[in-house]
């Protein structure tokens, strides 16, 4: 298949997050449900959670395994938590279906994959939620990789979807191979996109933020953010801002801006080679106060 010849719109502006009203409320701002984790990686819960909480969400609560709860709530005592039931390698089972479901329902967002693991069950409790709850998601790691072979099941939802792949994620969810397409990173983006009705973010250098008309090409980050961890930051940041109000592109758009800007500001003071997930986390206030290059 030739690579697609999309002419869309470029976007420059960011967009910016309404001022808080004196008498806010924490009901007023979002409730974040992370949907992370798995024995060995319950570290993704943790930052997914963390960043959605620094990413201004007024509540977040993070649905893990059973077997992992304890390490998971002690990660951060600012958010909720809710076991759930897991499979014999620490992986969420189908058993924990209708309450993902109920859960799912009752919040303003899930951010959906960090840490899961791979598994047939995963893959249904992945689709399960794209197809059957209008709440909005932010899908990224293991629940991208559930989505191989099955991206046709993406199309006609109502409710709004952002994926946020890197180049190997993407090519899969295409069946094709990372070559092709960091060859045309936006055209396969917007493609992708607009095929699916989603909001689609290709992380990378000048990750590429895009719904199939608009595009956003970012200008923050640095190398020192090629480290584990630091998409788990952005899976939680994205869906904080979506909580907040933002429209999807906006989100994934403001997102990726400060998500990069943290890097840099943590790049500035520690250096790219020590540079490390959890230190987005420490920079993330003070991005959202130095706009920078760009004005939020």
């Amino acid at each position: 298949m030739p690579p697609p010849q999309p002419v869309p719109e470029v976007v420059h502006a960011l967009p910016r997050l309404a001022a808080r009203p004196a008498d806010a409320n924490k009901g007023n701002f979002g409730r974040v449900l992370v949907v992370a984790g798995s024995r060995g990686m319950s570290g993704a819960a943790i930052l997914c959670g963390s960043a959605a909480l620094r990413g201004g969400a007024g509540l977040v609560r993070i649905a893990v395994p059973q077997g992992v709860l304890p390490l998971v709530a002690v990660g951060n005592p600012c958010f909720m938590t809710a076991p759930l039931p897991e499979d014999a390698r620490g992986r969420l089972s189908a058993a924990a279906r209708d309450e993902l479901l109920e859960l799912a329902r009752a919040n303003t967002v899930v951010a959906l994959g960090p840490g899961l693991g791979r598994s047939s069950d995963l893959t249904e409790l992945v689709l399960s939620l794209i197809e059957q709850t209008q709440t909005p998601l932010v899908v990224d790691a293991d629940g991208l990789n559930a989505l191989q072979g099955q991206a046709a099941r993406l199309r006609g939802r109502a409710a709004p979807l952002v994926l946020t792949p890197h180049p190997g994620e993407l090519a899969r969810l295409l069946g094709s191979d990372i070559g092709t397409v960091q060859a045309d990173r936006q055209g396969w983006a917007v493609r992708f996109a607009a095929e699916h009705g989603l909001v689609l973010v290709l992380k990378g250098h000048g990750t590429i933020v895009t719904d199939g008309r608009r595009v956003y090409v970012n200008s923050t980050g640095n190398p020192g953010m090629a480290t584990g961890g630091t998409g788990d930051v952005l899976t939680g940041l994205v869906a904080a801002l979506l909580g907040q109000g933002l429209e999807a592109f906006a989100a994934a758009q403001l997102g990726v801006y400060l998500h990069g800007k943290a890097g840099n500001l943590a790049r500035d003071e520690l250096g790219e080679v020590s540079l490390i997930a959890s230190d987005l986390l420490a920079y993330l206030a003070r991005a959202f106060r130095s706009p920078g290059d760009e004005e939020i």
